[in-house]
């Protein structure tokens, strides 16, 4: 079976428009828009380009997020706590169940890698077919 490598870039890929929730925006009227870039065959994991303009907005995480800003930069603030700000290059961790506050001065891009959480008994049945199959194979390659 073959696999197709994908290659992008995520500064000049075109995106489509993508709301964001409206009773979500506090502040503003950021315009949200995004990209699919691949799939897993199983659909759990998928990787997207996301862009937003300016504005203020509650995020309400159901899958587990990693992201990393290309360009631009967001204002993050957790549980009332001080903002923490992300810039280019930077990555931070959204585990599914989460909410936070976004706020974008101008405009941020993002790359994220997005994971729809295993519920635990799965995720222990995958860790012992994983490591049966390793023995079997006797490679050691595959580890979760």
């Amino acid at each position: 079976m073959s696999a197709s490598i994908i290659f992008t870039s995520p500064m000049f890929l075109e995106l489509q428009s993508s709301p964001i929730t409206s009773d979500w925006i506090l502040a503003d009227q950021p315009r949200a828009s995004s990209r699919l870039i691949s799939q897993s065959k199983n659909g759990n994991s998928y990787v997207m380009v996301w862009e937003c303009t300016a504005g203020q907005f509650n995020w309400n995480y159901t899958e587990d997020e990693t992201v990393v800003i290309v360009d631009g930069e967001v204002f993050i603030t957790v549980n009332a706590n001080a903002e923490r700000r992300l810039g280019p290059g930077e990555t931070a961790f959204f585990p599914a169940g989460t909410s936070c506050k976004w706020r974008i001065p101008d405009r941020v891009r993002k790359v994220a890698v997005l994971q729809k959480p295993i519920p635990r008994p799965v995720y222990l049945a995958l860790r012992v077919y994983y490591k049966i199959l390793q023995k079997l194979k006797g490679d050691g390659e595959r580890t979760l």
